[in-house]
């Protein structure tokens, strides 16, 4: 009992540095940001006064492709201006879960894990896997990421829904088309500074052995740890920490996040009701469509954007859908 202790005394330190660790570096970034952008405007305004001085039209072009940069990084802070909701600004919990279609939807999931992973990697966010179940044959069944950085919850908010794939699978021998879904969830990472009252009553905790790749690393320990909110129902289970204990201060994080998201989701039904407008949270209405056959396009539903390089698509770069949304969304509260 004294170990268990000691060891619990141990991870909330060390959550508690955590926290501390990516509020510094959140910080630092935006620091960062605007020294890179006033900095690079400096360099231009001087690099134009030389080419000017000695009317060289090759610092002209090199002045044109810096503003272009330049203009680029202004339209990513002009963009987190968007970003004004209670908790844009912190981490994200993500769930990637597979459809109907098995291996196929599940390969899916593994793409979307491998894009969201592309994508973070570009914007410099860390990212940590809380839970994985792999496919029974290839892909995953369904994984849970967090995603660790300044306004990670505000860009990836926009994922929220169900995405479409329509390929060759290559898991047909017949080489048919299929079509594939798979939902994204994204939560609020919620932190120890904001207050969630959970009653110890009302929770449910179970353990169990976590599934492993057997032989040397399979797991010998009831670490796996299984907790179920009654009164809403919500079910959540976390199994890759090494501890019973880390497991379970985990898998406490997530249900915050999930009693959070669920009084957002109140307050915003509440809101539509009040306006008068229905929306439909459901499998079935994707909110974006990947096509890799017949033709090459990406297209989201809910903005209208179009991306024919659908490769790029997949290597991270959904920053135009991710713009357009919260641009629609801006110009929708005005």
């Amino acid at each position: 009992m004294e170990k268990q202790i000691q060891e619990s005394g141990f991870w909330e330190d060390r959550q508690k540095a955590q926290r501390i660790t990516k509020r510094l570096a959140g910080l630092k970034e935006s620091v960062l940001v605007y020294q890179e952008l006033a900095g690079g405007f400096e360099d231009l305004e001087v690099l134009l006064e030389l080419g000017a001085e000695e009317e060289d039209d090759e610092v002209a072009v090199e002045v044109r492709e810096g503003l272009v940069s330049v203009r680029r990084m202004l339209e990513e802070l002009e963009l987190a201006v968007l970003l004004g909701g209670q908790y844009d600004r912190g981490d994200a919990i993500v769930a990637l879960h597979a459809g109907a279609g098995g291996t196929e939807a599940q390969d899916w999931v593994e793409m979307l894990l491998r894009m969201y992973t592309r994508w973070a990697d570009r914007h410099r966010l860390g990212v940590e896997i809380l839970d994985l179940l792999p496919g029974d044959e290839a892909g995953i069944k369904s994984v849970t990421i967090e995603v660790r950085g300044l306004n990670a919850y505000g860009y990836l908010r926009s994922e929220k829904g169900v995405h479409r794939l329509v390929r060759i699978s290559p898991f047909d021998t017949a080489g048919r088309r299929h079509t594939s879904f798979a939902s994204v969830d994204v939560l609020p990472a919620v932190d120890d500074e904001i207050e969630v009252q959970i009653d110890q009553d009302d929770l449910k905790i179970d353990t169990y052995r976590s599934g492993g790749a057997g032989g040397q690393h399979v797991n010998k320990t009831d670490s796996a740890v299984r907790i179920t909110h009654l009164p809403t129902g919500i079910v959540i289970t976390c199994q890759n920490e090494r501890s019973q204990i880390a497991n379970r201060l985990a898998g406490m994080k997530l249900l915050k996040a999930k009693l959070v998201d669920l009084e957002m989701r109140k307050k915003e039904a509440e809101m539509a009701a009040m306006r008068g407008e229905q929306q439909e949270i459901a499998w079935g209405s994707q909110i974006r469509s990947y096509v890799f056959h017949p033709y090459s396009l990406v297209k989201d539903h809910r903005t209208g954007e179009e991306v024919g390089n659908v490769q790029a698509v997949m290597d991270g770069s959904i920053d135009v859908f991710i713009s357009a949304y919260l641009k629609k969304a801006a110009r929708g509260r005005q």
